[in-house]
């Protein structure tokens, strides 16, 4: 079994959450728990500064199973 990795981004500034999208999907939960904490990192990053602090973004991740699709 698969597990996938959703994130959420949110405002504190408007108490508000976008809708969970799925990110990735890995073969275990270390690997889909590390990759969302780099992830969100990285995002953070890429709003830069200004409007993470104008906004007050943080993000949320989870890890969830999803079944395999069959061939």
């Amino acid at each position: 079994m698969k597990i996938a990795l959703f994130m959420i981004m949110c405002s504190a500034i408007s108490s508000q959450c976008l809708k969970p999208t799925q990110i990735s999907t890995h073969n275990n939960f270390y690997d889909c728990m590390t990759s969302g904490y780099e992830q969100a990192l990285n995002r953070t990053i890429e709003l830069e500064a200004e409007q993470v602090n104008e906004h007050k973004i943080y993000i949320k991740f989870y890890c969830t199973p999803v079944k395999e699709m069959e061939s």
